[in-house]
């Protein structure tokens, strides 16, 4: 029980932030419950994807335990499968409810799916490896799971009221994602050079300043249409 609950807090954790941030105009609890699972439901076909592309792609490359098949393997395997998953859900889900109607739900929105996801697969690191691993994921892994949805739900929800900028702000919010995610783990499959390990660390600081930054200004759009709102109610 433990074990569970250090494996559910840290994800539990960043919902509850995301919803606070989210305060001038709160999402639907149901939509945002729908979300969260359809992220824990993600992790399956991300897994699916893995297992069919992982024997091929190493077929590719002569030396699997080389520089380039660790990146090909964090960037086009593990990062476009993931965050290519939970952008489906985040797309064909959330962007379409009603409740959508302002840039920041897009953050909103991706964070619920995102922890869905990574609370599927802290529950199984955790249960696998531990205490020792639940604590440094909790500092690291689920938050950059954060990270990577805010960055893509920003991107989502800027497409979602620019229609003649639609594309290209979905293909940004997925790209980012996959870039940091990517780089995220490229740097922790290094684990053989302990130094480039940190790499992991600094492309997690990156991103957290950057989602910080994505965070403030679409909060900062919803407070003034929420200002604005009560100005013309009243």
């Amino acid at each position: 029980m433990g074990l569970l609950a250090l494996a559910i807090a840290p994800g539990l954790a960043i919902c509850l932030f995301i919803i606070y941030k989210d305060r001038y105009n709160a999402e639907p609890l149901k939509n945002l419950i729908i979300s969260f699972f359809l992220g824990v439901l993600s992790a399956f076909p991300a897994v699916i994807f893995q297992l069919l592309t992982t024997k091929p792609s190493e077929q590719l490359f002569a030396d699997k335990s080389s520089a380039i098949y660790k990146a090909f393997f964090a960037f086009c395997i593990v990062g476009f499968s993931e965050e290519g998953s939970k952008y489906l859900m985040l797309r064909f889900y959330a962007y379409r409810r009603k409740a959508f109607d302002e840039p920041l739900d897009g953050i909103v929105y991706a964070v619920m799916v995102g922890m869905g996801f990574a609370t599927l697969e802290n529950i199984l690191y955790v249960t696998e490896h531990g205490v020792a691993t639940g604590v440094i994921r909790m500092f690291l892994s689920v938050p950059a799971h954060g990270t990577f949805a805010v960055l893509m739900g920003y991107f989502v929800g800027l497409a979602k009221f620019n229609p003649e900028k639609r594309l290209q702000y979905l293909v940004s919010g997925l790209f980012w994602a996959i870039l940091f995610h990517g780089a995220f783990d490229f740097f922790l499959f290094l684990n053989d050079v302990p130094l480039l390990s940190i790499g992991a660390l600094v492309s997690f600081i990156i991103a957290l300043r950057l989602s910080k930054k994505a965070i403030n200004k679409h909060q900062e759009t919803s407070r003034v249409n929420h200002q604005n709102h009560f100005n013309n109610y009243n």
